[in-house]
């Protein structure tokens, strides 16, 4: 029998499947690099998302992608199980784990929503652009916390609500000076018809939304990180240019603490 899907994660999929080859290259030099952390490759010296030492740790990746932040985790000692929605994306992953001769990487295929694993299995969890987009937030954030041990952590980085309540509904600017939708509303993203790169379903949610859900679901905030863009950042990535993002965040981290 097929698997029946939610209609967010059999989009995404169809989604990141189908464009999963322009993010083969970006994907190759993250690789070879050390950690270094959302659209404007801030290295993780100054956007402190990983411990230097992990050895002994055991971390999941939610929402892996073409897989180098669970390789920045596997060279700095931890054992990692990594999960991502698209088959494309992990044939990447695979390939580069490979290449770059890595082991204790567990690949999987599936939804950050529903992870086979039991309760309390990792230690350290992380997604970036992964689930913390591209899941639906009670969904993913209630399976992380089921994953992490008491005391374990979430990090996530995924687009401030700030961006996208800037962009243009249908996708066609960049985000701009103007409010392009409700920010209290803010929830589910459908780009489906968007003029430029049209398809996925993306989430994101208010700051205290945010907040709430955490407290209800069982996680302490460590720390909240607005993201602005470096001084020397150029161009326009996704739906951000750079000159936009060094006066309002672009992306923001949360660090939070499994009670």
């Amino acid at each position: 029998m097929s698997e029946v899907l939610p209609e967010h994660v059999a989009e995404n999929r169809r989604y990141w499947n189908a464009m999963a080859q322009d993010w083969v290259t970006p994907g190759e030099r993250r690789w070879s690099q050390d950690a270094c952390w959302g659209t404007w490759a801030i290295p993780n010296s100054e956007l402190f998302l990983l411990p230097d030492d992990m050895a002994g740790h055991r971390a999941i990746e939610l929402g892996c992608g073409t897989g180098y932040v669970s390789a920045w985790m596997r060279r700095r000692g931890a054992s990692v199980y990594a999960i991502d929605n698209s088959e494309a994306q992990l044939m990447t992953a695979r390939r580069l784990d490979e290449v770059h001769g890595l082991d204790d990487i567990e690949w999987v295929h599936g939804s950050a929503e529903s992870v086979a694993q039991p309760d309390d299995s990792f230690d350290f969890a992380i997604s970036e652009y992964g689930a913390a987009i591209w899941c639906e937030p009670a969904s993913w954030i209630s399976e992380a916390h089921r994953l992490l041990r008491p005391g374990g952590e979430l990090v996530f980085l995924g687009h401030h609500p700030l961006a996208m309540i800037c962009t243009p509904i249908d996708g066609s600017t960049s985000a701009n000076d103007r409010l392009e939708r409700s920010y209290f509303g803010l929830q589910r993203l459908d780009w489906r018809d968007a003029v430029e790169d049209p398809g996925g379903i993306e989430f994101n949610l208010p700051i205290s939304s945010w907040i709430r859900l955490f407290h209800t679901i069982g996680f302490d905030v460590i720390d909240y990180i607005e993201v602005k863009a470096p001084d020397s950042a150029t161009g326009t990535n996704g739906t951000v240019s750079a000159e936009w993002a060094k006066d309002f965040p672009s992306e923001q981290v949360w660090r939070l603490r499994n009670r």
